[in-house]
């Protein structure tokens, strides 16, 4: 594998890194040790300005080039955050925090960033200006949207931004990319039904909401099988189902339904809100009860750009020897908000044959690490070359 020979000497002392961001996981905006750690490291590495308190708990770094005759400037961003989770790997270095977990390998993200960084700014081979950024709560707390409303791209002059993700099921260093839609939007509701309550002898006298829910549990399945495109992706899942009571012989009062919505277009987006809140209330109806809906916009469609993509996976090929085509995820990525602002990427850096993210045995690979250090750094010094 052709990654860059100074980042193989680094490999030891980023997985140091990496294996010790994975000991201590921090959740959402609380990630202040991995904050601090970050911007101690980035002030070591002597990048030019560094700057915390981005989007809460973000952190930003600026390495300037040896020349600066264009202007250019290339944002590079990492997750820091981990997920509530309790570990099952066993490892030496696993969580030292009950119920958190690095499940996702934003340890990993965050150590190769900064192995980037510490090549960029030792070498400065470029010309224009790197910014690396460090955000926090991806996992749910849209911290790229915090950032960006924070000013990042404005404050900072970020002409175009570039971000990463590991996944288990692709050869460990190898990469993957498609244009376009890539990740789904992810939406989020809550549906409270109410009817009358009873004892279950006597289901005549109530207005059963377990059978009020089941009922509409298996009609929001029409969403997807007779309202969407058979040819175009949506998910609708229900994943959690409450009663107000846990008795065998009372029929509940209330009955509390959540799940979320994911599509990879946006008309689907609002069909999906639609028909939603369209079937929950006749559902309701039908049986008598009433229904009370919140629903949450969550994060957008990730749409990578045709240009930035198809540069990207150059950049990927000169460090692997190809960059293969990624399947469509339909898991969310608040990186959708970057893109949204700036043109982008978003690339898969493969994992190996391990359990996969979100699972309390998963485990960033080690071995990834020179050949994400190394299309970090290739981003810079090839989008931003020295005349």
């Amino acid at each position: 594998m052709p990654v860059k020979n100074r980042l193989a000497e680094l490999h030891d002392e980023i997985t140091a890194w990496r294996r010790d961001l994975h000991a201590h996981p921090e959740l959402l905006y609380e990630t202040h040790r991995t904050s601090a750690f970050v911007a101690e490291q980035l002030k070591a590495f002597g990048c030019d300005e560094v700057v915390s308190g981005i989007g809460r708990t973000g952190v930003v770094g600026v390495i300037r080039g040896r020349k600066d005759t264009q202007g250019r400037v290339i944002g590079l961003r990492a997750d820091m955050d981990a997920l509530p989770i309790v570990e099952e790997t066993g490892l030496p270095y696993a969580s030292q925090n009950p119920g958190a977990m690095h499940a996702c390998g934003h340890d990993g993200h965050t150590a190769m960033l900064l192995g980037a960084a510490k090549y960029i700014a030792e070498t400065r081979n470029f010309d224009g200006t790197a910014v690396v950024i460090f955000q926090p709560a991806e996992e749910g707390g849209a911290g790229g949207k915090a950032m960006c409303d924070d000013g990042l791209m404005e404050r900072f002059g970020i002409q175009e931004v570039y971000g990463m993700h590991n996944w288990p099921g692709i050869e460990v260093g190898t990469f993957a990319i498609r244009p376009g839609p890539f990740f789904a939007s992810a939406d989020h509701f809550q549906i409270e039904l109410e009817g009358k309550g009873g004892h279950a002898a006597k289901p005549h006298e109530t207005i059963d909401t377990t059978l009020m829910a089941s009922h509409l549990v298996v009609a929001l399945q029409s969403i997807v099988s007779r309202n969407a495109n058979p040819v175009e992706q949506m998910v609708v899942s229900i994943t959690s189902f409450e009663t107000s009571s846990t008795a065998f012989n009372v029929i509940p009062q209330k009955v509390v339904l959540k799940g979320t919505i994911r599509t990879l277009k946006s008309e689907l987006r609002d069909l999906g809100e639609k028909r939603l809140k369209e079937i929950t209330e006749g559902t309701a109806a039908t049986f008598g009860g009433q229904a009370k809906l919140k629903y949450y916009r969550n994060y957008p469609v990730m749409v990578n750009w045709a240009e930035q993509t198809e540069f990207a996976a150059a950049v990927a090929a000169s460090v692997a020897g190809e960059c293969r085509e990624a399947p469509l995820i339909m898991g969310g990525e608040d990186f959708s908000f970057m893109l949204e602002e700036r043109p982008g990427a978003y690339i898969l850096v493969g994992n190996g044959d391990t359990a996969m993210v979100h699972h309390a045995e998963y485990n960033f690979s080690d071995e990834a690490i020179p050949a994400g250090c190394s299309w970090w750094a290739e981003i810079v010094e090839q989008r931003m070359p020295v005349g």
